[in-house]
């Protein structure tokens, strides 16, 4: 431990959204006299949106720069020593230390908190096949991971890419390449695009990424990736056809980077993420608290824990961690699980369950699915979108939307998230008093005319 109790050191693993929420938020509670706040960040960038990459690759944004929140001199300027391109290779629970190292020079060393936070991430999964270390090929997980694959695109003289997966980032980088001029080839171990989707949803994003020029490869397994003479990536291989790539860019998804944690003996869950108790505090251990991708939440539908990296759990966990490392007290109930996206103008929204959630978790449901559009009929611009619900049977308790539509359609999900945290029913949601004006929603909103429909579906299966 820090031999000067008078002021405890924080040390934070992990410079981006977690950790640096935390630090900042311990920073505000307690002044450099009471806390010292060391943060470890093994890239070149700390506190950036990791979400915002694909608009960047894509050109929505034009700088960089623009996707990092707060600089490490603004967090310097704070009393916070961040230290960048430093990684830490090793957590000393029993002793109170970790071990890192500066990752231009080698050199290690050995530093005592009081405190500890992991705040580690999530790593991109990279399957174990043939070329898929080769240049060309890319994750797309960091800022140092965006700029790698921007140079790369500057460099390559060929126009075609393949993108290995289709969930948010895959198809986010698809649309992102296509803007890029690139002829874009997504290949897909699912029967549909958007996993996170049911696969009659699913399939209306197919049709979307088609309609805008991207081919889609569904049910295909990539077996390994083929080079050229010069070593750099120059195709996908399926157990079916070979798919020509000047650049590939694998979107299979994260998971939880608890290589430290896994090492240190601290507690991990299923998925391989870290377990917390509400408070954010690692389980069994007073003085280590996690946060971010590399922990696993509760998911307040199923009751289960799941893992999911998304930016804004992240923020909160930073929020809540900073506030109980200062001395007061705050808790993370849970998340049901809401997300949203879009291809070109199509926007795709989720929260709660899928089916195969449903009835992973032994719930029985029924799932209904309406049209509708995104303003009154009869006004300029009104657009199709379709909602997918699922009910509870016998309860008529809400189990999750899925939305897929164009313009106004995405964010008419978080309705959805409201009324699942509330537990509330459909029938409880068909009373609902939302915001009605023609350019806005029909009479009855979309996602009102589902609960409708899924609160009828509940009567009938009773």
């Amino acid at each position: 431990m820090n031999m000067n109790a008078a002021r405890e050191r924080l040390v934070v693993i992990g410079g981006d959204a977690a950790g640096m929420s935390a630090a900042s938020q311990a920073r505000r509670t307690k002044g450099p006299g009471e806390l010292e706040i060391v943060a470890f960040e093994r890239g070149h960038f700390a506190s950036y949106s990791a979400c915002g990459i694909p608009y960047w690759v894509g050109g929505d944004v034009g700088e960089r720069n623009e996707l990092i929140a707060r600089t490490p001199e603004e967090h310097r300027a704070r009393d916070i020593d961040l230290r960048m391109r430093t990684e830490v290779t090793e957590i000393d629970v029993a002793g109170g230390r970790v071990r890192a190292r500066d990752v231009d020079s080698g050199a290690e060393s050995w530093t005592s908190y009081d405190k500890l936070v992991i705040a580690t991430g999530a790593r991109p999964i990279r399957p174990d096949m043939p070329g898929v270390d080769a240049p060309g090929v890319h994750g797309v997980q960091t800022l140092d991971d965006g700029q790698a694959l921007i140079d790369s695109l500057t460099r390559t003289r060929g126009r075609r890419a393949v993108v290995v997966g289709a969930g948010y980032i895959g198809v986010e980088m698809a649309e992102a390449l296509i803007n890029r001029g690139y002829e874009v080839t997504v290949v897909n171990r699912g029967s549909e695009p958007m996993a996170t989707l049911d696969p009659d949803m699913g399939r209306l994003v197919h049709e979307a990424m088609e309609g805008l020029g991207i081919t889609m490869v569904n049910d295909a397994e990539v077996t390994k990736l083929l080079t050229g003479e010069d070593g750099r990536v120059r195709a996908v291989a399926t157990q079916d056809a070979e798919y020509p790539a000047d650049v590939v860019v694998l979107g299979i998804g994260v998971r939880p980077e608890t290589t430290l944690a896994r090492a240190a003996g601290l507690p991990l869950g299923a998925h391989g993420g870290l377990l917390t108790d509400l408070a954010m505090r690692v389980r069994g251990h007073e003085n280590i608290w996690a946060g971010g991708d590399c922990v696993e939440v509760l998911d307040l539908v199923s009751g289960q824990e799941r893992h999911i990296a998304l930016g804004t759990h992240a923020n909160k966990h930073g929020q809540i961690i900073g506030t109980n490392v200062g001395g007061g007290y705050a808790t993370f109930p849970g998340v049901v699980g809401t997300a949203v996206s879009k291809v070109c103008d199509l926007e795709i929204a989720r929260t709660g369950l899928r089916e195969k959630d449903a009835r992973r978790a032994g719930l029985q449901f029924e799932a209904v699915t309406i049209e509708s559009t995104s303003r009154a009929g009869y006004y300029p611009d009104s657009s199709p979108m379709t909602v997918k619900m699922l009910a509870e049977r016998r309860t008529g308790r809400l189990l999750g939307v899925q939305i897929v539509g164009r313009e106004g359609a995405g964010k008419r999900v978080d309705i959805a998230a409201v009324a699942l945290t509330a537990r509330m029913t459909v029938d409880q949601m068909t009373a609902l008093d939302l915001g009605y004006a023609p350019p806005f929603s029909p009479v009855w909103d979309p996602v009102l005319v589902a609960a409708r429909k899924a609160s009828r579906a509940v009567l009938q299966g009773s």
